[in-house]
């Protein structure tokens, strides 16, 4: 998720119940809940350093490691909307509370994880505490901040996620490598359960408690649809490699097509009805929301894949370390730093400008990177460490922003759904990326050699991927070019 996005906010009216805090009280909330946040997405992030040593612990597959990633992702974004509108009804504070606690719980079961088939279900478990606890933030930063108060706020959400994006790798890296106590990979979750308790010892004594004067029930049939859905779809793909194409294959893809078909039937009904949906289907006929749509799912869909493919390529291909491997993310950290800010704070006056310029910057990065490598040896540090901060000034300049500039386009009345879906559409692009560009790293990978895969195997597979990303960012930059041409401000809705 990047910053101002909104996915539970009433569009109406202010909280039913939502008194301001003021000074200290305020930015400890906020201290909270960004913390809570960096989590979340650092643990969406983390397991693509470690996932060569997971594989190799736990006798996992190719697509077990890519499921692994994708099904907290995927989860996540399923668990979203509604998570919000628990939080709306029976209180944010409440929800997120319950929402770390659970997080805390579901990483020490990935961190105690036995074997493969553990780790994905915990995984997934772990993805729909998120989804309970990340959609509490935006109510209760409206809850602890004046009107006037909220854009630094939201500012601060985004720089946060911006560096949590990146920096999971390098943190994943570090704790795989340090190896303490001879945990070794399972480190990166048993490190959430200390910082989830500290969540919750400093949460129960200042988030405020807030909750909307709306009365809707949650669309729990909804959400299952939809994941189901998404989940039958993308099953086939991420099997490729084991299963091939089979008449089973094509059996789930159309099972999850018509799911979706009967998700987008019950959701008009609901609408129709006077209910709240998890998608209003009457939302596609708003222009920049189509958009919007079409631009997410391009832009969020290689980000999660390009750090798996380079770390596997990093280490499997070229013998590097977990530790080495983070410290060659670090300067696609360093470079979504500098920019993110910039960012944020031009996106009033040149949103559509800066996801412009990011998509296309990501793009030459992916050129620039691939270039490096054609040649099959390994480059060095330098010249990768060069087309990787190139990569994060891009990222940067539009992730923290683009969810923001589509608000812009759309009525008032909307922006909240709209907000909702965007940010579930980011994570659900993230685990189709993966599962997609996944697919075609491993099986280029195998398809390339008759014994154990070399360096020049790697080479070859990450090339395509560098190729196929590269492309996908310059259509999403065409894409973005009929969008808003500045973002949304806040206002108290």
């Amino acid at each position: 998720m990047t910053a101002l996005q909104r996915p539970h906010e009433g569009t109406h009216a202010p909280p039913a119940s939502s008194a301001l805090v003021s000074g200290a009280g305020a930015n400890a909330a906020l201290l909270v809940v960004l913390f809570a946040s960096f989590m979340d997405l650092l643990d969406a992030t983390i397991v693509t350093v470690a996932a060569p040593a997971v594989a190799q612990d736990l006798g996992a597959g190719d697509a077990q490691i890519q499921w692994t990633i994708a099904a907290y992702v995927l989860a996540l974004g399923a668990g979203l909307i509604t998570g919000g509108r628990l939080g709306d009804q029976y209180g944010r504070k409440r929800l997120f509370m319950i929402g770390v606690a659970g997080f805390m719980v579901t990483s020490a079961l990935c961190a105690l994880a036995a074997g493969p088939g553990m780790l994905i279900g915990m995984r997934a478990a772990q993805g729909l505490t998120a989804g309970i606890m990340v959609p509490q933030v935006f109510g209760i930063i409206r809850a602890s901040f004046a009107p006037g108060e909220r854009a630094k706020a939201f500012g601060a959400y985004g720089a946060v996620q911006g560096l949590a994006s990146v920096a999971g790798p390098l943190l994943g890296g570090l704790l795989v490598g340090a190896d303490l106590f001879g945990l070794g990979w399972r480190t990166i979750f048993w490190i959430n359960v200390p910082v989830s308790i500290l969540a919750l010892i400093i949460g129960a004594k200042v988030l405020p408690e807030s909750r909307s004067a709306s009365t809707a029930r949650p669309d729990l049939l909804g959400a299952l649809l939809a994941a189901s859905g998404i989940l039958l779809l993308l099953l086939p793909i991420t099997q490729t490699e084991n299963w091939g194409w089979t008449w089973a294959s094509y059996a789930l893809l159309a099972a999850g097509t018509i799911l979706l078909a009967v998700f987008l039937a019950y959701e008009r009904r609901l609408t129709g009805r006077g209910e709240e949906p998890v998608f209003d289907p009457a939302l596609l006929r708003i222009r920049a929301f189509a958009i919007g749509l079409s631009a997410s799912l391009l832009f969020f869909g290689g980000i999660g894949a390009f750090f798996l493919t380079l770390s596997v390529h990093l280490q499997n291909g070229t013998g590097r370390t977990a530790w080495e491997t983070g410290l060659v993310f670090l300067p696609y950290a360093l470079g979504s730093v500098i920019t993110s800010g910039a960012g944020v704070a031009l996106a009033a006056r040149a949103g559509r400008a800066l996801l412009i310029t990011g998509s296309l910057t990501i793009a030459a990065s992916q050129l620039v990177l691939w270039a490096i490598l054609r040649e099959g040896d390994d480059p060095g540090y330098w010249p990768l460490a060069l087309a990787l901060f190139i990569g994060g000034l891009g990222l940067g300049l539009a992730a923290p922003v683009l969810v923001n500039v589509v608000l812009a386009g759309v009525p008032g009345r909307n922006a909240g759904a709209v907000g909702g879906v965007l940010s579930t559409v980011n994570q659900i692009g993230g685990a189709i990326g993966i599962a997609v560009i996944g697919t075609v790293f491993f099986t280029a990978v195998t398809r390339s050699t008759t014994g154990t895969p070399g360096p020049a195997d790697y080479g070859h597979a990450l090339g395509i991927v560098l190729v196929v990303s590269a492309v996908l960012y310059v259509v999403a930059a065409l894409v973005m070019l009929a969008l808003p041409n500045a973002g949304a401000q806040h206002s108290d809705q």
